[in-house]
């Protein structure tokens, strides 16, 4: 949670979290649903699928105990090279690295590393350098104290150096090169992707389908929806969708909002619309799961961002 957002924005998750699964058995015994709705909220859901999984393996092959070593760590679903690093130093003491976003930039700035961050030839450097220089017996402290400087001091624009412990020895403030590094390649322009989403309701609920397990929001829900091109044919397109998906033929359908949300790879922007021709009911196959459900429901099924505006928004007209 704390790779993905700032402590105080995951901290009441976090307590959540643990109030619902006190130990790494009632993660391992839980159902995926729980896992992902006690999640919603802070994005990268994959994470939450592998710590479920992760927590399955621990109870199979290790007999519930978190394994010490960085090699048994790294077996775990969803734990990398640096997880493995923090987890076996600030958890067990044990003199191993932990490499990330903060400590990179200080160990740019600190050693001048020349090598772009992101590729292999950088990666190789700031994990030797960090094994090279980590004090026996102390790696709990000084990777914390390298993520911690990173954090405050050391920040990617207009770093505190002259508070800064490592002044003296920082061989890119020497050089006037600090906010230069880390050199970093070019930013890719982030895509957007437009879409259009029906509300489509029957006897009072409203239709909502579950996503494939594997993928962006695996195996949460969402409105009945398709990804357009032109954001202005979005009426057109939908109509055409729900006629041919669902059989479900209207001359009209309303505007009911528009919703944005930045991902990881690229800015979706949504259009929703209500679509109830009268009486015609959508005639839906098994392709994935469905459920009809009233506003109220929603609420008890994890969905992602942009789903959750238009649940919220439907509870909040119903008032």
């Amino acid at each position: 949670m704390a790779q993905q957002t700032r402590l105080e924005t995951m901290l009441p998750y976090y307590r959540r979290w643990m109030k619902y699964f006190p130990t790494i058995k009632s993660l391992a015994n839980s159902d995926e649903q729980d896992v992902l709705s006690i999640w919603e909220g802070l994005g990268y859901y994959s994470r939450a699928r592998n710590l479920r999984r992760a927590a399955k393996v621990v109870v199979e092959r290790f007999n519930g105990k978190l394994p010490k070593e960085v090699e048994s760590l790294m077996t775990l679903p969803g734990i990398g090279r640096y997880t493995a690093g923090a987890i076996a130093s600030l958890a067990f003491g044990k003199d191993e690295p932990a490499v990330d976003g903060n400590a990179i930039r200080v160990l740019a700035r600190v050693f001048n590393v020349k090598s772009p961050v992101g590729g292999n030839k950088a990666a190789k450097q700031f994990w030797a350098l960090a094994a090279e220089h980590l004090p026996t017996g102390r790696a709990a402290d000084y990777n914390q104290a390298l993520m911690d400087l990173g954090a405050s001091l050391c920040k990617p624009r207009q770093p505190d150096c002259k508070l800064c412990p490592l002044m003296k020895d920082c061989k890119a403030y020497v050089l006037g090169v600090q906010e230069k590094r880390p050199i970093r390649k070019d930013a890719r322009t982030v895509p957007v992707k437009y879409f259009a989403a029906a509300v489509i309701k029957k006897r009072g609920k409203v239709l909502v389908f579950q996503r494939p397990a594997k993928g962006l929001l695996g195996s949460m829900w969402e409105f009945p929806n398709l990804l357009i091109k032109d954001p202005h044919a979005a009426a057109l397109k939908l109509r055409r969708e729900l006629s041919k998906r669902f059989k479900y033929d209207t001359k009209d359908v309303r505007k009911f909002g528009e919703y944005e949300h930045a991902y990881s790879h690229f800015d979706a922007h949504l259009q929703v619309f209500a679509a109830n021709p009268d009486g015609q009911t959508p005639q839906l196959s098994d392709e994935a799961p469905y459920l009809w459900l009233s506003i109220d429901e929603l609420n008890r099924l994890p969905m992602g961002k942009l789903d959750r505006q238009i649940a919220l928004s439907l509870r909040d007209n119903a008032k």
